[in-house]
């Protein structure tokens, strides 16, 4: 018998081995991820959440968004998978305080209002926000807590850079976050996001100063989803501004820096185009020395950002090159010629 069983394999490697079928996947699946699947009910609330329900946007408006919903969750999938290989662990009291943050200055009745009027459960707000810490912490693990700055890189930036710290006048330290109404073709975020009309524009602004109010970081953001090629990797870093240059600025854009208290932003649409100001600080005119308070650890933070840029996205894109993905949806809305499939 132990005879005829060992024959078995050499028999089977003779004959042609068939390709192994992929597993069945079920009519409601918009994306496959090594074999797990992300279902068209987790796209839409995904977008339920992120999007501003005011806006009306077309149909093919409204499925190009999801399409880019649908590859963030790509992405988060991956993420997730991770933190379970890593045992990473979201404490509940994390999520508590989350959820908390979310609701904050929001009356409960007014909360729930919003949950109804966009068709969403206060489970599902938390099962977001679960997901979304969860790939923070994977990040923070693999990306951010490899990132180093020595002392002696830091001084060398400052004597190779001292003009950048001489301050003819006083300035005002500010970021942006630059979200346009028309498709980019030079795109320099982390996440490829990219609005594309004008309702599309409208929701992503309304998504990002939510982020804000929820604790996101305003350079996150800015790396993540602003359309200026320029300070996108920057996160959208624009130095300091002399008030000389702000007040020839236009009257919008010079009011959402001069009349805000710093660590505010402020929405500017001009043409369409939407600016996010965000003022992180005054600065009086003169040379800051080294040893001038902030000025190291300014230093040091934008060295972090770039490297801490550079490797997210070498993470993220050997991440997502390791995996096996298969976008129902994308191959859908190829097959329609870009009608919807539904």
């Amino acid at each position: 018998m132990l005879i005829v069983l060992a024959a078995v394999p050499l028999m089977a490697a003779c004959r042609s081995t068939p390709s192994p079928q992929p597993a069945p996947v079920s009519s409601d699946a918009w994306a496959v991820v090594d074999g797990r699947e992300i279902k068209r009910d987790d796209v839409e609330k995904a977008f339920r959440r992120a999007s501003d329900v005011s806006q009306t946007l077309s149909d093919e408006e409204a499925l190009a968004a999801k399409l880019s919903v649908l590859n963030e969750l790509i992405v988060e999938d991956i993420l997730l998978a991770k933190a379970r290989a890593l045992k990473i662990e979201l404490p509940e009291s994390e999520l508590d305080t989350a959820y908390a943050e979310a609701k904050k200055n929001v009356p409960d009745e007014a909360f729930q209002q919003e949950l109804t009027r966009r068709k969403m459960t206060a489970a599902d707000v938390r099962e977001g926000l679960r997901r979304d810490l969860l790939a923070q912490k994977v990040i923070e693990r693999e990306v951010g807590s490899k990132i180093t700055v020595t002392d002696q890189e830091v001084t060398d930036f400052y004597n190779a850079n001292q003009a950048q710290f001489n301050l003819a006048e006083d300035a005002y330290h500010v970021g942006q976050i630059v979200v346009t109404p028309v498709r980019d073709a030079r795109l320099a975020n982390r996440t490829g996001d990219d609005a594309a009309t004008p309702q599309a524009a409208a929701a992503k602004v309304s998504m990002l100063m939510e982020r804000l109010k929820t604790g996101a970081t305003f350079r996150d953001l800015a790396m993540d989803y602003s359309e200026d090629p320029e300070s996108a990797p920057r996160g959208g870093d624009l130095g300091f501004v002399p008030v000389s240059a702000l007040n020839q600025a236009p009257p919008a854009l010079r009011d959402a820096v001069l009349k805000v208290t710093p660590g505010s932003a402020r929405v500017v649409t001009q043409g369409g185009v939407h600016t996010i100001v965000f003022v992180v600080a005054k600065e009086t005119a003169g040379q800051r020395e080294l040893s001038t308070p902030g000025v190291r650890d300014r230093i040091k933070e934008t060295l972090r950002g770039r490297r801490e840029q550079l490797l997210r996205t070498a993470y993220l894109t050997a991440a997502r090159s390791d995996a096996n993905v298969v976008n129902y949806l994308a191959r859908r809305v190829v097959d329609s010629q870009g009608k919807s499939p539904f």
